[in-house]
This record gives structure tokens, sequence and C-alpha cells, in this order.
């Protein structure tokens, strides 16, 4: 699979570069500019907000799908990726670990039992994260289809941690996701780019991808 990569030099983008090391990085992009050896049948950015419409250029004179994990996104960056998702497979997530997305599928499912209960949630990420809440806790707030408060803990390297926990006058019950290690994200980037090879244009999330695998 040949493929572009936004942020190719920071964190995120090394570890892309990484998981994908069976797959050709043929466009390049960072800060500094492009570098470009071939067409790419995907674009991947995890960078930020502001590279969006950068990125969503690159694909569309590429005619490339795309896969972002950007965080941090408002409803007009959504509008646009739904826009392009009209012409290539989209793919966004605030979260490309498998984890997260079943503990969303387990949070729409079971929360409505606890409609009673107080709702919090807690989660911590790397001090360098300048985003709060995170993407993934407020993913994980709208499959409890409540509002709640949530609590953001910026702590040393820590790549993810996301607690939610209900409570009534007797009990605790606390559904949690640890991300050990970054390259999870990658993982998930990369079974996403290649779901782009064969999807019809739309706009997905990381959970359709999965669901997708399994049929």
């Amino acid at each position: 699979m040949d493929y572009g990569l936004t942020g190719a030099t920071g964190k995120m983008g090394r570890e892309i570069v990484n998981v994908f090391r069976d797959h050709s990085l043929v466009l390049a992009i960072n800060s500094k500019g492009e570098e470009l050896h071939g067409t790419p049948r995907v674009v991947v950015d995890f960078s930020s907000r502001a590279a969006l419409d950068r990125t969503l250029a690159v694909c569309a004179r590429h005619g490339a799908a795309l896969v972002v994990g950007t965080t941090a996104l408002h409803d007009d960056d959504f509008a646009k990726l739904r826009r392009y998702g009209e012409v290539a497979p989209v793919v966004q997530s605030y979260n490309f670990a498998t984890g997260v997305s079943i503990l969303k599928i387990i949070l729409r499912e079971y929360a409505p039992l606890f409609g009673d209960w107080d709702l919090e949630i807690v989660e911590t990420h790397h001090n360098k994260k300048k985003d709060a809440p995170s993407g993934t806790a407020i993913l994980l707030r709208d499959a409890t289809g409540r509002d709640c408060p949530t609590h953001s803990l910026r702590m040393g390297g820590v790549p993810g941690d996301h607690a939610v926990l209900f409570g009534n006058d007797g009990e605790v019950v606390t559904f949690a996701h640890r991300a050990i290690a970054r390259n999870v994200f990658a993982i998930g980037a990369l079974r996403a780019a290649l779901f782009t090879l064969t999807a019809a244009p739309g706009f997905y999330t990381f959970e359709d991808v999965l669901k997708n695998s399994r049929s």
C-alpha cells in the first residue's frame, strides 16, 4: 500500500511509520513541506487540527482516502470531512485502539441500566497533550447517552487511561481502558487504512472498520 502521512516527524508519525513498515511511505508532510515519491492511495493524519485543511487538499489532489485521528476537531471540521467522504473513504476517530471501540459498544448497551446512578469520567494523558477533555473521553461520554463531569489529568508520558464510573449509595462500577503503548493507535490506523482500499466513499468511524472486519 502506498500511503501519505501528515506529521511524519512527530511522535505519533514515527509510530505510524514503524507499524506501516511493510508498506510504502510515498508522501511525507510536515511543517517544513512535502516530500513526494509517488501517489498515495490513503493519507494518514494524527497531527493537529491546524493541518487538517492542508491534509484534505493533499487528499483531493491525489484522489486518496483519509484516516484521521486528530483530536479537538470542531463541527466545521467534521462537515469538511463528511463532504470529502462523498468522493473518497474517510475514517475518523479520536481513538484507534480496538479496546476503546469495544468499550463504546459495551457502554451503549449497559449504560441505560445505570440510569439513576451518578456518572463521572476520569482521563489521564501525557503532559504534552493540549486538549482537555480528551476526544476519547467525549466519545465514551456520548456512548453513555448522558452528560457528566469529566476530569482530565496530564501527567508524565501516559499514552491514555480512561475510566467511566457509575456509583450509587452502596456501589461503584467502573469501566476502564488503558493504553500501555502508543503503537496501539498506529496498529488501529493501519487497520483503518487497509479498510479504505476496498471501502466505498463515505464517512466511517473506527467502529465501522472493526465491524466490517468481522463480517
